[in-house]
């Protein structure tokens, strides 16, 4: 099941964006110092999810909320607004 996910560093206050097709095995990678690129802020909670029918499509959210680059975006997200 394809997915979107904002990740929220709990030390650093830091939002990380991603794709995955299984939320619980890839926070446990965020966690665990996996991925190079949320390493140094651990420990990540997920603040936000959403699904999608595809793959591409999921990939479509992720590109497009990383090029917005507007932490006002994903805060709203987040929030439900």
């Amino acid at each position: 099941m394809p997915y979107v996910y904002i990740l929220e560093s709990v030390s650093a206050g830091r939002y990380y964006i991603g794709c995955t097709n299984d939320l619980e095995r890839r926070l446990r990678e965020h966690n665990n110092g996996k991925s190079t690129s949320t390493k140094a802020l651990r420990p990540w909670r997920l603040a936000y999810s959403q699904y999608f029918e595809t793959l591409t499509e999921a990939r479509q959210r992720e590109q497009y909320l990383k090029t917005q680059k507007s932490r006002v975006l994903l805060t709203k997200l987040i929030m439900g607004d």
